[in-house]
């Protein structure tokens, strides 16, 4: 449905990408359908962690539709701009671990959603870059932002300013991507991270993750204080009472959360 796929396994929402006779490139009806399949995996509960993946064997996504903004109007690509921009942060704001799962082409619009997650695997076939200079923009799904804080500014302002690509090897080396895998198993990889993860505290993995955002770019002294707050969310919890009781009683938690 207009280029976007929802899936739910258990505690795992995966988010699909689903447009590959266009390499999944992000049109306007995609990107509103993707910040709603956003809001919905957000305010559910039941999910505790999500992966986002793309159809096809070539592409995670080539980044917008070019094809579609070149009819468009000046006025027309303006009021698209709202509409990439909440595509963009349904992702980046998902209270959830995310993890996305890229293969093939992550270009544009397709790196940004990948830096959008807290983790990138990667299979063998993925090629990475931010080329939207060469065809005068800039990039405008959080790239600039994203890059510069995982990558650092140097590594940023050589991704950002050549607009050229770099292969899985290169993407490991720069730190864009996290793990490696074989061609073909990024979505396997991914799916089986997340349901590691969904086996966790949901309350404490929630709170683990505003802490590690929020830490991002701040001093030493106030990401401290931010990690003090999550772990006073978490430590009268009823997550925390189960997680104890649990390891005591050898058994596998039944989070109440």
């Amino acid at each position: 449905m207009d280029g976007v796929t929802l899936r739910r396994d258990g505690h795992v929402a995966e988010i699909v990408l689903d447009r590959p006779e266009a390499l999944n490139a992000l049109s306007t009806s995609m990107a509103r359908r993707l910040a709603a399949v956003c809001r919905e995996v957000a305010d559910d509960a039941s999910v505790r962690a999500v992966v986002l993946s793309a159809a096809g064997e070539k592409a995670f996504c080539v980044g917008a539709d070019l094809k579609e903004r070149n009819s468009m109007s000046d006025e027309e690509i303006l009021a698209q701009r709202p509409v990439f921009r909440a595509a963009f942060g349904g992702v980046l704001n998902l209270p959830q671990p995310v993890i996305a799962a890229v293969h093939g082409y992550a270009l544009g619009g397709g790196c940004e959603f990948a830096l959008s997650a807290d983790m990138i695997v990667a299979d063998e076939s993925a090629v990475f870059g931010l080329p939207e200079v060469g065809v005068g923009l800039v990039p405008g799904g959080g790239g600039t932002q994203l890059a510069l804080r995982k990558l650092g500014p140097g590594k940023a302002a050589d991704l950002v300013f050549t607009g050229r690509r770099l292969g899985i090897e290169e993407a490991l080396e720069y730190g864009l991507a996290d793990r490696k895998v074989p061609a073909g198993t990024a979505r396997e990889e991914a799916l089986g991270i997340a349901q590691v993860i969904a086996r966790n505290s949901p309350t404490a993995v929630r709170a683990a993750k505003r802490a590690l955002r929020l830490g991002a770019g701040v001093s030493l002294e106030a990401g401290l204080d931010l990690e003090d707050n999550a772990w006073r969310t978490v430590a009268f919890s009823a997550d925390r009472r189960e997680g104890i009781a649990a390891f005591n009683d050898k058994r596998k938690p039944e989070w109440p959360s």
